[in-house]
């Protein structure tokens, strides 16, 4: 899993990186000439505004106004499975915005972040983990969030082990087989990194990262016994159980931290003022059907999103653990997922 996981990656990247020399960068001079604040952003992208997000073209000529909205669902875990969850939304952006929409597959974060930045797809729903990535190096812009009739919904970074494990705490876990998800994973990597310290555990010191790939690589590896725990989302968790592919009783909750915002719905930074509003507008007038209830948690609508304020933790996150969301730390990225898909004990 981990080794496909990495080649998946690396492919896209190189298919972005071609596509940006190709298109992108020619462009780069002229508007490093003309920008006065660009701050993680690519050097395609100029934030003028301040608000951490790459600006609208200012030539109108240059703004998109595509005859078919492609919608994609960043997997966390089977993306298969998915697309027919989400066909409802689809048919819902269809209609209401007049246009033509259809569901585009993608199978790694990497491969949806080069789609965005290439302009092959026009909204994503992306994890809290790989939003940053997708601000900074595609000029995705958050706009939507999942939440119920109170407001937005969150969720937590835990910590499992198999439920006869002798395991009770972080501590207990000092010299273990630990998976992480994958380097740039929120809950599945920084979070831990960043919170585990506090509480006696330090990942690479105390215990030696093992990076499983996928969120659900991770949970598949305790049960099997190739972990003895796993930092997870704990949404992704819950949704495994109702599909049962995890048994409720079979693996037990030892670390759980505060909430954290559930991802993100993003669209292309450069569509016309209009579409932009009006997907908008489509998007926040969704109710989610049963099956979409279900899969996340009591979720039924999207809810506004500021990302500067709303993704505040997740950039804290991030820093607290060494990382951040910029072009050099995407190239690392690169370099850590091609590692990961080299043997090493314990992984998927």
């Amino acid at each position: 899993m981990a080794a496909g996981f990495a080649t998946a990656f690396a492919t896209a990247f190189a298919t972005a990186l071609v596509a940006a020399l190709a298109t992108g960068f020619s462009t780069s001079s002229s508007a490093a000439q003309t920008c006065t604040n660009r701050g993680d952003l690519d050097a395609i992208y100029c934030d003028q505004n301040k608000d951490l997000l790459a600006d609208a073209p200012s030539d109108p000529a240059k703004r998109k106004n595509p005859s078919t909205i492609l919608m994609s669902y960043t997997p966390q875990e089977d993306a298969q499975a998915y697309e027919k969850l989400w066909q409802p939304f689809v048919d819902h952006i269809a209609h209401c915005s007049g246009k033509k929409a259809r569901f585009f597959q993608v199978h790694s974060p990497a491969a949806t972040v080069e789609a965005i930045r290439s302009g092959r797809i026009t909204l994503s729903t992306l994890s809290a983990g790989d939003t940053p990535f997708a601000v900074n190096i595609a000029g995705a812009v958050p706009y939507a969030i999942r939440g119920d009739a109170k407001g937005p919904t969150g969720y937590h970074l835990v910590v499992i082990v198999k439920t006869n494990s002798p395991f009770k705490s972080l501590k207990d876990l000092a010299g273990k087989r630990v998976a992480h998800a994958a380097p740039s994973s929120n809950s599945g990597n920084l979070a831990p990194r960043a919170l585990f310290p506090a509480e006696g555990l330090v990942p690479d010191k105390d215990y030696k990262v093992l990076y499983s790939g996928k969120h659900d690589s991770s949970i598949a590896g305790v049960q099997t016994g190739d972990y003895d725990a796993a930092a997870i989302a704990d949404d992704v968790l819950d949704r495994m159980i109702q599909r049962g592919i995890v048994k409720p009783d079979e693996l037990r909750v030892i670390y759980r931290s505060k909430p954290f915002p559930n991802g993100s719905m993003v669209m292309a930074h450069d569509l016309t003022s209009e579409l932009q509003k009006k997907i908008t507008e489509c998007t926040l007038s969704f109710r989610f059907t049963p099956e979409l209830i279900k899969a996340f948690q009591g979720a039924d609508r999207f809810w506004p999103l500021n990302y500067q304020k709303d993704f505040a933790l997740v950039r804290n996150v991030a820093e607290a653990s060494g990382e951040s969301f910029n072009r050099a730390a995407y190239d690392k990225r690169v370099a850590r997922e091609t590692e990961i898909a080299k043997p090493q004990g314990g992984g998927k």
